[in-house]
């Protein structure tokens, strides 16, 4: 996070934090022995003090600091609080107030006398020397200098010889006397009210204000193609790009760093190592890069699932790593990149690797393959396995893993979110889990397309190419279609052919793959082809006729077919139209889950 981001940050939780006590003081002073309100502006204090120390304000963590030992002490009940000295620390409140706003606009605001004055306010209250009110007629020169003397003597005694040079410039000031310098103008300081410039917002807020701006974004298609219809684009130039600009302002007003999610698994990270008996560092890395919230908060459970797994089958015990010539401490790298529309986030661990052999073993036994199919798969498609719901490589069960729950929910939430899940292992040397997800879940960018002459998308984050290949490109095998793409083979499938189903049953048939492509007498006809990749595998989808690249607004689909197969929402197109979006994890499931079985 930027130096600049974390001080505006810090001055809104200050800010926030001088009102909350300047409320707390007015209703302790009504009743001093009122205990909630005590905690409560010791907690506050505790807080300012240890931000102000970590962003190296010391100015302002140093008055802070003895406010709370003011306060821990009233807490503990050794001291008790009196009328007459809540005038001075309503005074060290305004001061601290007054040092935030010197944060803010870079200004140095005298202090080390009120500091001086806290210290005298502690060590009376403690009863280290007599406290009396010494402000007009009931003060006395020869009274105030005494307690000036006691106090010098018996801080000298604690300090060194570095301290008592400070200590020479931050001579002690009687209670009740102002301070000539730092006290000036009181009554206008006092007069004048601050506000933050920050405002604190629901996200519920957020989302319903996203959702105007996307009914406004469809309104905005709706009457540029109805200009566009009698030759008027140009006149709505400056409307398409307002709207543009704020759909895209308020899009990134939900944006957070991932670094609030990152810097929660210091914690997870240490607590697992500790149940393991493993010694494992956590290294982040692009703490900074943005991300939609909402995309953040649906794959922080799946985080938190490779987190874990990562200390507990990735990272080596101790006197393992020693055998194999690796330091005792494992090292978890989360980092964080930014590509184009997409945040690449990557959980990377320097432990075991996966040993594909062993997932091989586990798929045979568990009945997920047969063992000829297995034997066919590369070992980047059989690591793949350890996705399958119910699926462990792990034999002891432990509280920490070994029950076949959690990769299944990881690869699910990043489906649900339009994202790309990725692994890299090399056996020995560890294994990196890669995360592509949409920066952004409010705007996607859409292939759209038409079939049985109703229009769909498929978001581009899916489509690697567009194709066309005649009819004696494409060959059956088994029951299936495959034809060739950059020297590669691809599986390929007609979309008719599984929206022309009426029922489920329907999409058992073997032959269904090649009901469209048999009807297609003409053997030099173009094909129109949308080539997608889902999780590695490369597909080509047949379509009726390709439309145009389009940013669309995704909302699920509602009752009663909010569980409809292959498709994972709607948009509304400029014509009013309602656009279905397709779910191209979905249909890959479908294509080759049964091969698995059959083969």
């Amino acid at each position: 996070m930027k130096e600049e981001e974390l001080k505006q940050i810090f001055l809104a939780e200050a800010q926030d934090s001088f009102e909350q006590l300047n409320r707390l003081f007015t209703q302790l002073e009504k009743n001093h022995a009122d205990r909630e309100v005590t905690e409560a502006i010791f907690r506050i204090i505790h807080t300012l003090k240890g931000n102000a120390a970590a962003m190296g304000f010391e100015d302002v963590a140093s008055v802070g600091h003895l406010l709370e030992d003011i306060f821990s002490e009233i807490r503990k009940g050794n001291i008790t609080l009196t009328s007459m000295v809540f005038n001075d620390l309503f005074k060290a409140i305004d001061k601290l107030g007054e040092m935030i706003e010197g944060v803010k606009v870079d200004k140095k605001v005298p202090y080390k006398g009120m500091r001086a004055k806290l210290k005298v306010i502690l060590r009376n209250l403690k009863g280290e020397i007599e406290y009396e009110h010494t402000q007009g007629g009931e003060s006395s020169d020869k009274k105030d200098k005494e307690i000036e003397a006691t106090l010098q003597k018996q801080m000298e005694e604690e300090l060194t010889e570095s301290q008592k040079e400070t200590l020479a410039s931050e001579q002690p000031v009687p209670i009740g006397v102002p301070l000539a310098d730092e006290f000036m103008d009181e009554e206008e300081k006092k007069s004048k009210i601050t506000f933050s410039d920050f405002v604190q917002v629901p996200v519920s807020k957020l989302d319903t204000l996203l959702n105007l701006v996307g009914e406004l974004a469809i309104e905005k298609d709706r009457i540029i193609a109805q200009g566009a219809s009698v030759g008027a684009t140009n006149e709505y130039t400056r409307l398409y790009r307002i709207t543009s600009d704020l759909q895209y302002s308020v899009m990134g007003v939900r944006l957070v760093q991932v670094g609030a999610l990152f810097h929660k698994f210091h914690r997870i990270v240490r607590d697992v190592a500790s149940i393991e008996n493993k010694k494992v560092n956590l290294d982040l890395q692009g703490t900074e890069i943005e991300i939609d919230r909402n995309v953040l908060q649906i794959i922080s459970d799946s985080m938190i699932h490779l987190v874990r797994n990562a200390v507990s089958h990735g990272i080596e015990g101790p006197e393992e790593r020693r055998k194999k010539g690796k330091k005792e401490q494992g090292t978890i790298q989360l980092r964080a990149t930014s590509d184009k529309e997409y945040v690449i986030i990557e959980v990377i661990d320097d432990g075991y690797g996966i040993d594909a052999n062993k997932i091989r073993k586990k798929v045979v036994e568990k009945n997920l393959a047969t063992p000829e199919a297995v034997a066919s798969l590369s070992d980047d498609d059989i690591v793949k396995f350890i996705f399958e719901p119910g699926f462990s490589s792990v034999d002891n069960v432990t509280s920490v893993s070994g029950r076949g729950v959690g990769m299944d929910v990881v690869k699910k939430a990043v489906d649900a979110v339009g994202g790309k899940i990725n692994i890299k292992t090399v056996l020995g040397q560890g294994t990196t889990f890669s995360l592509s997800l949409p920066s952004s879940m409010a705007v996607k960018s859409a292939l759209l397309f038409i079939i049985n002459n109703t229009e769909y998308a498929i978001p581009l984050s899916f489509t690697e190419a567009v194709i066309s290949v005649k009819k004696t490109s494409i060959h059956k095998v088994g029951s299936g279609l495959v034809t060739t793409h950059l020297d590669d083979t691809i599986t390929v499938m007609f979309l008719r052919d599984i929206f022309d189903c009426k029922d489920t049953e329907e999409l058992q048939n073997p032959q269904l793959l090649h009901r469209s492509f048999d009807q297609i007498e003409d053997s030099e006809a173009k094909i129109n082809i949308v080539v997608v990749s889902v999780d590695n595998k490369m597909i080509g989808f047949v379509v009726d006729r390709l439309l145009q690249q389009k940013e669309i607004i995704e909302k699920p689909l509602g009752k009663p077919v909010e569980n409809a197969r292959f498709i994972s929402g709607a948009t509304i197109l400029g014509n009013g139209n309602v656009c279905l979006v397709l779910d191209a994890n979905d249909i890959s499931e479908f294509l080759f889950k049964p091969t698995f079985a059959t083969v």
